[in-house]
């Protein structure tokens, strides 16, 4: 065990999460006694992985830099059966559903405006409560999804004939929204889809919705939200200043002295 774990070339944080798959595997086999003992419990994670890596939301200012940048780009054609013509508009719509809904890139990329569109409602998934859970997009939005159905078919971001998620991710990632990411450069933090789905988190944050509600809208927990999100959550700051404040209040002062 140890020398296989040796082998690993994974960065850091990388490694870490793929020791803690590594020995939830090996208690699942002591447990159901496939293993005489846990072989992998003095494995350590390697040193500065648990450091906390905050969330880099896009900033409105970085968002109409993405938006001027899809503008720039002008029916991109390609040759052969089954290829679609793309635009910057179509990134643009791509934008606008991830950031209105805060879905990942893989759900994004195989969306069904027919099973997943319900007036002015996404669906997202179902409820721990096994109930659809739902959010909301603006008129203009679902106008402009609806007009994607029209033209592409309910699958509005299918690209070509293929319909294999993995397929069209790399498809939208590495040949459309990355090329719109390098006419809004540069960034200060890599631009990438995830991005997305933390400006959805960051908007909503800023505007006052609860943590406990963000959290239920992107599946999370709200112990994840205030870790990765405390610097987007209105007042924090000024809150915890405020306890701090009224804790050392009446406490003893140090004097003055003056020091030969």
């Amino acid at each position: 065990m140890d020398r296989f774990y040796a082998t690993w070339k994974d960065a850091l944080r990388a490694k870490a999460k793929k020791l803690e798959r590594l020995k939830s595997f090996i208690k699942f086999c002591v447990k159901r006694e496939w293993l005489a003992k846990n072989i992998a419990d003095d494995l350590q994670a390697p040193e500065g992985s648990s450091v906390l890596v905050p969330k880099a939301p896009f900033s409105d200012e970085e968002l109409e830099r993405l938006y001027a940048a899809c503008d720039e780009i002008g029916p991109q054609l390609k040759l052969g059966p089954g290829f679609r013509t793309w635009a910057g508009e179509d990134v643009k719509d791509f934008i606008y559903l991830s950031i209105y809904t805060g879905l990942r890139i893989s759900d994004v990329v195989t969306f069904d405006a027919k099973q997943r569109l319900k007036g002015n409602n996404v669906f997202l998934r179902i409820h721990k409560t096994k109930r659809p859970l739902f959010t909301w997009i603006p008129d203009w939005l679902v106008e402009r999804l609806h007009a994607r159905e029209k033209n592409h078919g309910s699958l509005i971001f299918a690209a070509g004939v293929t319909r294999n998620a993995k397929q069209l991710c790399d498809i939208w990632r590495n040949k459309r929204l990355n090329k719109v990411f390098d006419l809004a450069g540069p960034w200060e933090n890599p631009a990438h889809p995830h991005r997305f789905r933390h400006t959805f988190v960051r908007i909503l944050l800023e505007k006052g919705v609860p943590i406990p509600d963000v959290a239920e809208l992107i599946g999370d927990t709200e112990e994840i939200l205030r870790r990765h999100y405390a610097a987007w959550i209105p007042g924090r700051q000024e809150r915890l200043s405020k306890i701090l404040q009224e804790a050392f209040e009446g406490k003893r002062k140090a004097r003055l002295v003056s020091i030969r």
